[in-house]
C-alpha cells in the first residue's frame, strides 16, 4: 500500500519549531483548498474551518459550540453554537493608514492552536492564532503583529463590539464578541498582541474575564504537557510520523473533557456530541486510555462515565441506555440494547485494571458484575450474546446476535476474571474464565464461516457479505489458524479496504475510522507485523499530512469526516494493545507481547501505569529475536529476549 499517491499527496510537513506539523501554503500550488479541525477546552468547543483561494486569500469560519449552555429541555443537540466568519475581521492601521493582511504564507497546527501566517507587508508581520481557553467560556483569536521596518510604527487595531442576548434553560444568555488591545507604539523587531474573544455565559455569571497572551500560554502549556511530558505516555519510534500522529492524539482524545452538572465528562464532539456520554465512545474506547494517560482530569472524566451508567443499573436488569447526553438529562436508548453492557463490562474492567488503584476497582466491581450477568441473561441457546443492534444503530443490519456483541462480552469476561481476582473474588472470577471458554466456542461455531471467499467470520447468521468489524476476533486473541490468516487477508483485501481505511461493509462506500483502527491493532496483535506496519505507516500519514489533518476522523458521511475525539484514543491504543500487546491481568501486573518492525532497531514507550512509573523498550537482536525490557523506576521488572510476540508475565511489587 502506498503512503501517498497523485490525488492524495503530503500537504504538510512536521515542524520543530514549533513542535507540531505544518502547511507552506505559499509553495503549494493545488489551490483552492478547504479544511477544518476542532479544538475543546472545558466550556467550548471550536470548529476552525478555513478555506485559502487561488490568489491565498484567507477564509475563516468559527463554529463554536457552549455545550452546557443549553436552548431546550430535552433537546440532545440544543447547546448554543454560532457561527462567526470574516466579519468579525479587525481592521489594522500604520501611521493612520489602512493596511491589508495580504496572502497567505503558512498553517501551523502546533501545541494546542492553528496559526496563520501571512506574507509579511512592507512594514508589519501579521500572525493569527486561534484556540479555545482551556477552562473559560471563550474562544481566541490573538492578533501578533510585528514591526519588520527600520523605523517606530504607530499601529492600532479596530472591531466594533458586538453583544447577543439569546435564552436558554438556564435563563439569560450573553454572547460578546470584541477586540481586546489598544493602539501602540512600535520599535523596530517588536512586537504587539491584540486579541478577538468570542464568548458566552449566563447573565447572571457576567463576562468572562481573559486575556489573549495568558490564555494562549495556558493553552499551549496544557497541550505540551499532554503532548510531551514522559509522565503522559510518551512513544518513541524511529518514525516521526507515527511519534507525531501519537502525541496529537493524545491531546485531541485528552482536551475533550467538558465541565457538567454531572461533574467532568469525556464526550465526543464533532460538532453534535457533548455534555455527555456514551457506552462505546466513553466506556469502551476513552476509559481505557486514559488509565495509561495518567493525566487526573482524564481519570475523573473517565471513573464519571462509569458512575454514570453504574445508576441505571437495576435489580430487573434492564438495559441501560446506550448514552447519557445534553448533561445527563436525557438517557438516550433510541436504537434499544446496543451491546452496552458489554461495551461497559470490558471498558471498566481495563480501566479499573490498568490504573490500579484499589478503591477504584472496589467501586467499578459491581459495575463489572451487574454487565456480565445482563449478558449471561442475554445468551442465547446457541450460546452467543444477544442485542437489538450494534454501535451502528441500525444503519446496517445485524440480525439477532452479532460478532461485535459476543465478541465484548468475552473481553469483559476475561477482563472481569482478572479484576475479581484482583480482588479476592476467586471463585467468582473462575466462573467468569468458565463462561468465557463457553463463549469462546460459540463464537467460533455460530460465527465462524467463509464469507466472500474467504475463512473468516459472518457478522450475524443470515451475513453473506464481509464487514468491517470481523477484526474484533483478533483483537481478543479468539482466532486461531486458518480463520486468523482469512481474515487478515480480508480485512485488507479489495473488498474491504478502501483509500480511506475499511469500508464498513463491503461494497459500500461508508467508513468509520475506529473500525480501521480496531483492525490495526488487531493484526498487530495477531502477529502479521509487517501487514499491519504497512497499512498503519499509510494511514498515519495520510490523516497527519494529507488533505484533512491532523486525527483520526468519524468519516460515515453524516459525521462531516469531524474530529471526534475517542477516535484518537483508539489510534493511540493501536500502540498499547497492538504493537506491544499490553493486557492487564491485575492492579499490579499485566502481559505484554511486543513485535517490532523490521525496519525499526527498537522503540520505547514510559508511561504510568498499575500503580508504578514504567518504562517498556523493546530492541532487535538479530533477525526475529527481540530484547525486551520493563523498568518500575529504576528497577529492573524484565530483561528477556524471544522471538516477536513472546507473551512475558510482569509482577509488580
Amino acid at each position: 500500500m502506498s503512503t501517498t499517491s497523485p490525488t492524495n499527496p503530503d500537504r504538510w510537513q512536521i515542524s520543530t519549531s514549533p513542535d507540531g506539523i505544518l502547511w507552506n501554503a505559499a509553495a503549494d500550488p493545488p489551490l483552492p483548498r478547504f479544511d477544518h479541525l476542532e479544538m475543546s477546552g472545558r466550556k467550548v468547543s471550536v470548529i476552525v474551518r478555513y478555506a485559502v483561494d487561488s490568489n491565498r486569500n484567507l477564509s475563516v469560519t468559527r463554529e463554536i459550540i457552549w455545550p452546557t449552555l443549553r436552548l431546550r429541555e430535552g433537546d440532545v443537540r440544543g447547546y448554543l453554537r454560532r457561527n462567526y466568519g470574516d466579519e468579525y475581521l479587525p481592521s489594522f492601521r500604520i501611521d493612520g493608514k489602512t493596511v491589508s493582511l495580504g496572502a497567505l504564507q503558512q498553517v501551523t497546527i502546533a501545541s494546542g492552536t492553528i496559526t496563520f501566517t501571512f506574507r509579511p507587508q512592507t512594514d508589519i508581520k501579521v500572525v493569527r492564532t486561534l484556540f479555545p481557553s482551556t477552562t473559560k467560556s471563550a474562544v481566541l483569536e490573538n492578533w501578533t503583529i510585528t514591526n519588520s521596518s527600520d523605523k517606530p510604527l504607530r499601529i492600532s487595531a479596530a472591531l466594533a463590539p458586538t453583544r447577543e442576548d439569546a435564552t436558554g434553560v438556564y435563563g439569560p444568555y450573553v454572547l460578546l464578541q470584541q477586540l481586546n488591545g489598544a493602539e501602540d507604539s512600535l520599535f523596530p523587531g517588536k512586537t504587539a498582541v491584540w486579541t478577538t474573544v468570542f464568548s458566552a455565559t449566563r447573565a447572571s455569571d457576567g463576562p468572562e474575564n481573559v486575556q489573549g497572551p495568558a490564555g494562549e500560554t495556558e493553552r499551549v502549556r496544557f497541550a505540551e504537557r499532554i503532548t510531551r511530558s514522559p509522565n503522559h505516555l510518551h512513544l518513541i519510534t524511529p518514525d516521526p510520523i507515527l511519534n507525531k500522529a501519537f502525541a496529537f492524539a493524545k491531546l485531541r482524545a485528552t482536551e475533550s473533557l467538558f465541565d457538567t452538572q454531572m461533574g467532568l465528562v469525556h464526550s465526543p464532539g464533532g460538532g453534535r456530541y457533548y455534555g455527555g456520554v456514551w457506552a462505546n465512545d466513553q466506556a469502551e474506547y476513552s476509559g481505557p486510555f486514559f488509565a495509561f494517560l495518567n493525566d487526573a482530569t482524564a481519570n475523573e472524566a473517565a471513573l464519571n462515565a462509569y458512575r454514570i451508567f453504574a445508576k441505571a443499573m437495576t435489580p430487573e436488569y434492564k438495559a441501560v441506555p446506550s448514552s447519557f447526553e445534553v448533561e445527563g438529562t436525557v438517557a438516550w436508548g433510541g436504537a434499544g440494547d446496543r451491546g452496552d453492557a458489554a461495551m461497559i463490562a470490558g471498558g471498566a474492567s481495563r480501566f479499573a485494571l490498568t490504573q490500579g488503584k484499589q478503591t477504584v476497582a472496589e467501586e467499578l466491581w459491581p459495575v463489572v458484575q451487574w454487565c456480565l450477568e445482563y449478558c449471561r441473561r442475554k445468551t442465547n441457546g446457541l450460546g452467543v450474546v444477544e442485542s437489538d443492534s450494534d454501535e451502528l444503530e441500525g444503519r446496517f443490519p445485524t440480525g439477532t446476535a452479532n460478532l461485535s456483541t459476543s465478541c465484548l462480552a468475552y473481553d469483559g469476561l476475561r477482563r472481569g476474571a482478572d479484576l475479581g481476582r484482583a480482588l479476592g473474588r476467586a471463585e467468582e472470577a473462575a466462573e467468569y474464565d468458565r463462561q468465557a471458554d463457553v463463549l469462546a466456542d460459540a463464537i467460533e461455531r455460530y460465527f465462524g464461516a467463509e464469507v466472500e471467499g474467504f475463512k473468516t467470520y459472518r457478522y450475524y447468521e443470515a451475513n453473506t457479505t464481509l464487514r468491517a468489524w470481523i477484526c474484533l476476533p483478533l483483537v481478543f486473541d479468539l482466532a486461531k489458524g486458518e480463520r486468523r490468516q482469512g481474515t487478515i487477508d480480508a480485512l485488507f483485501s479489495p473488498r474491504l479496504w478502501t483509500a480511506d481505511g475499511l469500508a464498513t461493509e463491503a461494497g459500500d462506500t461508508v467508513f468509520w475510522d475506529r473500525s480501521t483502527l480496531y483492525a490495526l491493532r488487531a493484526v498487530f496483535r495477531a502477529g502479521a507485523t509487517e501487514t499491519a506496519f504497512a497499512y498503519l505507516s499509510a494511514y498515519s500519514r495520510r490523516r497527519l499530512l494529507g488533505d484533512h489533518v491532523p486525527y483520526p476522523v468519524e468519516a460515515h458521511p453524516e459525521g462531516g469526516q469531524a474530529h471526534l475525539s475517542a477516535e484518537s484514543a483508539l489510534y493511540c491504543r493501536v500502540f498499547l494493545e497492538g504493537l506491544l500487546g499490553i493486557t492487564p491481568t491485575g492492579l499490579r501486573s499485566f502481559t505484554i507481547a511486543p513485535y517490532l518492525p523490521r525496519e525499526w532497531p527498537d522503540m520505547e514507550l514510559q508511561m504510568t501505569a498499575f500503580g508504578r512509573p514504567l518504562t517498556i523498550f523493546v530492541a532487535r537482536e538479530a533477525g526475529d529475536i527481540l530484547r525486551v525490557g520493563v523498568l518500575a523506576g529504576a528497577e529492573t521488572m524484565l530483561d528477556s529476549t524471544g522471538p516477536g510476540g513472546t507473551v512475558y508475565k510482569i509482577e509488580l511489587l
